[in-house]
């Protein structure tokens, strides 16, 4: 079984209410051989919710309590992002997830890239932090721009 951003599905659960579809994997929840999951929201967030990044570092920083995940307006929303992070482990254990598919870019999700901190639209190399969890009880994460190796695999 597969885990997938919910965005990625189509739901409308990003930080300013849209979705981020994916045709490929809208299929694979239709087939039934996926499951779709949004760390923010099982962390306690609404959508819409303000943009955040992380500050000081990436997914595996903010782990190790040496970076967090800051909203921009300031306010520090680094236990939510880490509550919804176990909340996707505990779901990809549950349905004995070999790979998790999760949208770039984003401060739970992204796999390879993430933006910089500064809210600047810039990105950099790192990933957030529930990509980092799931890589460290061995949970293989990729992103949307990935799919095709997991499709033709």
């Amino acid at each position: 079984m597969i885990l997938v951003s919910s965005c990625l599905a189509g739901m409308e659960v990003r930080y300013n209410g849209t979705h981020s579809l994916n045709q490929t994997i809208r299929e694979l929840i239709e087939q039934n051989k996926a499951v779709s999951v949004c760390p923010e929201l099982l962390g306690g967030f609404f959508t819409p919710r303000e943009p955040a990044e992380i500050i000081g570092g990436d997914g595996d920083d903010v782990l190790d309590g040496k970076a967090k995940v800051v909203e921009k307006s300031g306010r520090d929303v680094t236990d939510m992002y880490i509550k919804g992070a176990y909340a996707a482990l505990e779901k990809a254990q549950d349905i004995h997830a070999t790979t998790v598919v999760l949208k770039e870019y984003s401060p739970s999700c992204g796999s390879a890239m993430i933006y910089n901190g500064r809210f600047e639209n810039e990105k950099m190399t790192g990933n957030g932090v529930t990509t980092a969890l799931l890589t460290r009880h061995g949970i293989r994460v990729i992103s949307e721009e990935q799919l095709a190796e997991l499709v033709v695999s």
